[in-house]
């Protein structure tokens, strides 16, 4: 394109925007590269073209969120049976005291415990 031809096409842009176009300021620009340089210092700290090369390669997806599951499930198993002995300890502990209501029920719980 030559230099006419730039003038031309921009101000067929300007022409059919009249309401909307208008020049821009130094200022303007100015603002506008520093949002620009915030958006790319953004999406670089976030990572995002290893995020996107890392959703490309299925295989890993898939390989990684398996993973990731079982790490997930053996950590819930492993709370679960921490936080139901510490529960049977606590309440092994208040089957001595004889409390008159629920010192029988846990009397059984103890019993259905400990049976072979």
């Amino acid at each position: 394109m030559t230099g006419s031809d730039e003038k031309s096409e921009s101000s067929v842009i300007l022409s059919e925007n009249k309401d909307v176009a208008t020049p821009l300021t130094v200022q303007e620009l100015t603002g506008l590269r520093h949002q620009v340089e915030l958006l790319a210092e953004t999406l670089e700290k976030m990572r995002l073209a290893e995020y996107i090369a890392y959703l490309n390669r299925p295989g890993r997806l898939i390989w990684f969120n398996f993973l990731i599951g079982l790490v997930r499930g053996l950590g819930t198993a492993l709370g679960a049976g921490l936080l139901a002995g510490v529960a049977y300890l606590f309440l092994k502990r208040m089957v001595v005291l004889n409390l008159p209501v629920i010192g029988g029920f846990l009397a059984e719980l103890n019993k259905y415990i400990n049976q072979p």
